[in-house]
């Protein structure tokens, strides 16, 4: 019985991986494909580089470096749109829940003349669950976009899930995937609420002990109850564990 339990186990982590990694793979097809047809499309590139810093078992920080550029608008070619400063900090309220709260600072002026910066303050809720190598997480953030002419209020619910891609635990040396939807909406005074919705797709490394490297792309598809657009983001993301 011990052994018919323990094949049962492999064989249902085995088909949970197998489906994850096609429906992952048709997801990329499907996002390709739909911004390939679309005529109001924007491409970005965006690196970063995140330092976790943990200040004990249950407390820790998050201190973030992003830049963002054109890909493609209209035509193709690179050009500089923002950089952006963030920290967070987190606190784990049970086993697999935590709460966190961040700053964010936006610099647009800079390399758009007629953009504003962004002042944006965080809360957010995470929680986590895991089956087999599958690890499944929801998180909730509410945010407060401030710019000096406006003050946007968002309210965002994303739905994630990673495995490794070799056996059941992330090894030195070895890859895993993510894959993530999320929604999104924002209002503000004198202005239509704003709906979004995102789609990102993500393998990484452990390159070392405290060290990975992902790589991906995100699709957003932005305001579509009004006037839609389609936005593509190629991504990096250099992490690393204090």
């Amino acid at each position: 019985m011990v052994i018919l339990k323990k094949y049962e186990s492999r064989f249902h982590r085995t088909m949970t991986t197998y489906y994850t990694r096609n429906l992952c793979t048709l997801l990329v097809i499907s996002i390709c494909s739909n911004v390939h047809c679309q005529d109001d499309f924007t491409g970005y590139f965006e690196p970063d580089i995140s330092l976790n810093y943990e200040v004990s078992k249950n407390y820790g920080h998050n201190f973030k470096v992003s830049q963002r550029s054109y890909l493609y608008e209209d035509d193709f070619g690179f050009r500089a749109r923002q950089l952006d400063f963030s920290h967070f900090s987190s606190l784990k309220i049970g086993f697999d829940q935590s709460i966190a709260l961040g700053i964010q600072y936006r610099f647009r002026e800079v390399f758009e003349n007629n953009q504003e910066n962004e002042l944006r303050f965080t809360q957010q809720y995470n929680i986590k669950k895991q089956r087999g190598a599958v690890r499944f997480g929801n998180r909730l953030r509410f945010e407060q976009r401030i710019n000096p002419s406006l003050t946007i209020h968002r309210f965002r619910y994303r739905f994630a899930l990673d495995f490794p891609l070799h056996g059941e635990k992330l090894d030195i040396g070895e890859a895993y995937f993510i894959v993530s939807t999320e929604s999104l909406v924002s209002v503000a005074k004198s202005k239509y609420p704003e709906y979004d919705q995102r789609v990102t797709v993500n393998v990484g490394w452990l390159l070392k002990e405290k060290t990975k490297i992902q790589t991906g792309l995100e699709y957003r598809v932005e305001d579509y109850t009004n006037d839609s657009k389609n936005v593509l983001f190629a991504t990096t993301s250099l992490v690393l564990n204090l």
